[in-house]
């Protein structure tokens, strides 16, 4: 081989490792620029985050001994309405779905899901 012909190689192989060079330079270029924007959103969501989450904060403890007595059992007893209310409001529920079953004709449809 002439002399030459290493030179050409060379050049080509030279050329082709500064082409690849400047496409991985360019791809990673684009990556960081899409994380740095991905950063830049999470940066003011984290900020949105940070200025809710005073409303997230849970109240200071009272402790009862301190609070009316009066006041207390009136909270007691409405309390114990409401879940006597809500009790009765399932018993009649469940007294209705009982009384369509009873009332249900049996013979209407058969097992095999075909009228009769």
């Amino acid at each position: 081989m002439p002399w030459w012909s290493w030179v050409v190689i060379w050049a080509v192989l030279v050329l082709g490792l500064l082409g690849m060079l400047a496409y991985f330079g360019w791809s990673l270029f684009r990556k960081v620029m899409a994380a740095a924007r991905e950063a830049g959103a999470l940066m003011e969501k984290a900020a949105i985050l940070s200025e809710r989450s005073g409303d997230m904060r849970y109240t200071e403890f009272h402790s009862a001994v301190f609070e009316d007595p009066d006041a207390l059992r009136a909270e007691r007893e409405q309390a114990i309405a409401d879940r006597r209310v809500a009790r009765q409001a399932r018993r009649d529920q469940r007294v209705r779905r009982g009384k369509i079953l009873v009332t249900a004709d049996p013979f209407r449809y058969s097992y095999l899901g075909k009228r009769t």
